[in-house]
């Protein structure tokens, strides 16, 4: 029975090509090498002792970089192709990360940390565009699944490493093996995937697409989709920003407890995102219907935060939580990817990246701000009642797909 249950999990990982699975390694190293976010406003604070306000204002320059960044990165993947972004923007990221450890005026972590989170994360829709390019239609969402578990692993292992090098070297250390990492995994990519462009077609019917072509700014299904990722970003992001403290302050939990119930979130993803994937997409799920009901979990996630007298509550909102993640993420990226035009990929899943750098600007900021003023309970159930907000417009949103499909028939 064992065996035959690890037979039918690995089978979910048949069938990808081998650019795919190289994808996935660089993913993987080039995630395991980011350490110097994990420990970036402790770095602040205690090594350039700068004050709350000024982490925090180096904070905004960085979720400003990324949003740019992001739709720069699709922007570009249209017009000169996701190879040459990918090769830029990791080699660039690898080389500033040497130079960053040695600025340390406010102004100029202020400036630098938002250029580099401009070039760092035009790779993410690069990336995007890449799993469209080398993976097949019938495996791209369980692609996207598989690089999702790279990035899992890569940010468990990242930082228990970054506290080694730390404890070993220093914080300088950091910025050396994130540099590296990045250095390296652009390099095992460009020796061991050719650059793999789309099939040519005629003037005519570039013409032709490029008449029919409905602009991304004109795509109100897309742009209802975005407010409810937007909204699932913030959810899930305040198990790393609101969440630790809420544990230390309501139960006195350790950060190793906090650690846990963390590392039981990416054990459930591991061993079960994947698995979900293939059942949905064998059986032709509809994507934005796993989405909103993923909304709906985060929502229930949220509210039973408000149960607040019995720790063990922390572990079944994480189980809820962790359900709607493996919903949420995957098919979301899908679905945004299914709405784009020929050529209009990378322009497509820039916005989307960028809805998700303005939930983790917004996730904190919300999270912190309501807490300050009315308390814990006050920011849980505002967050319940977005998780709501989310589901409604999920249903909206498929309501407004059906509508096309019978109209496009």
């Amino acid at each position: 029975m064992i065996k035959n249950a690890l037979r039918k999990y690995l089978n979910n990982f048949k069938g990808f090509s081998r650019e795919i699975w190289i994808l996935t390694l660089v993913t993987f190293i080039n995630r395991a090498g980011t350490m110097v976010l994990p420990f970036l406003s402790k770095y602040l604070k205690e090594n350039l002792h700068f004050s709350y306000s000024q982490v925090g204002w180096i904070m905004v320059c960085f979720g400003a970089g990324s949003m740019i960044g992001s739709w720069l990165g699709g922007k570009l993947s249209d017009k000169i192709g996701f190879y040459r972004i990918m090769i830029f923007s990791l080699l660039t990221t690898g080389l500033a990360l040497f130079v960053l450890q040695y600025i340390t005026t406010f102004i100029g972590l202020c400036v630098s940390m938002f250029l580099l989170m401009v070039v760092a994360d035009m790779f993410r829709p690069a990336m995007f565009v890449s799993l469209n390019v080398y993976a097949k239609p019938e495996n791209r969402t369980r692609a996207l699944t598989l690089v999702r578990l790279a990035i899992n692993l890569g940010f468990a292992a990242g930082p228990a490493l970054g506290g080694l090098i730390i404890m070993n070297i220093g914080y300088k250390g950091l910025f050396w093996v994130d540099g590296a990492t990045c250095i390296i995994a652009i390099l095992i990519f460009w020796m061991k995937v050719q650059e793999k462009k789309g099939p040519l077609i005629s003037k005519e019917e570039k013409q032709s697409l490029e008449a029919n072509r409905k602009s991304v700014f004109k795509d109100r299904p897309f742009w209802i989709f975005l407010v409810s990722c937007v909204i699932s970003g913030v959810l899930f992001f305040q198990l790393f920003t609101t969440l630790p403290l809420y544990h230390r302050e309501q139960f006195d939990m350790t950060e190793l407890q906090t650690g846990l119930l963390l590392t039981m979130n990416g054990i459930m993803i591991f061993f079960l995102e994947m698995p979900i994937v293939g059942y949905v997409e064998r059986n032709k799920t509809d994507k934005v219907k796993m989405v909103t009901i993923g909304c709906l979990l985060m929502g229930i996630s949220m509210f039973l935060l408000l149960f607040n007298t019995w720790v063990g509550i922390l572990v079944v909102m994480m189980l809820f939580m962790t359900f709607a993640e493996m919903f949420v993420f995957p098919f979301s990226n899908s679905f945004a990817m299914s709405r784009a035009p020929k050529g209009h990929e990378g322009r497509y899943m820039a916005i989307f990246t960028m809805s998700y750098s303005l939930a983790h600007i917004l996730s904190a900021k919300v999270g912190m701000g309501i807490i300050d003023h009315w308390g814990y309970q006050a920011n849980w159930a505002f967050m319940g009642t977005l998780g709501v907000v989310a589901f409604v417009l999920g249903i909206w949103t498929m309501k407004l797909v059906s509508k096309e499909n019978i109209d496009n028939r």
